[in-house]
């Protein structure tokens, strides 16, 4: 597969919201301790992977909230 040449730095997801999940993963931008700290160092084939798999843990955590709702929608109301 040839490779896609880039013009621009791939800048970070971070979004100034650093807190980690229960699960290790940053609020705001969905990445782990090392992911963020390695960002730097890291290849632009590194970063976009890693940006994907960001996405999909946000959007399994969006998912998750969700089926939340759900629940506590489907609970009977007691009054």
């Amino acid at each position: 597969m040839a490779e896609q040449l880039e013009f621009f730095a791939i800048p970070s997801p971070c979004r100034g919201i650093c807190e980690s999940n229960s699960r290790g993963f940053c609020r705001g931008c969905y990445r782990n301790r090392e992911e963020r700290f390695m960002w730097m160092k890291l290849s632009d084939n590194e970063k976009r992977k890693i940006l994907r798999l960001c996405h999909q843990r946000q959007l399994r955590e969006l998912r998750n909230k969700e089926k939340d709702k759900e629940i506590i929608l489907q609970q009977p109301n007691l009054f």
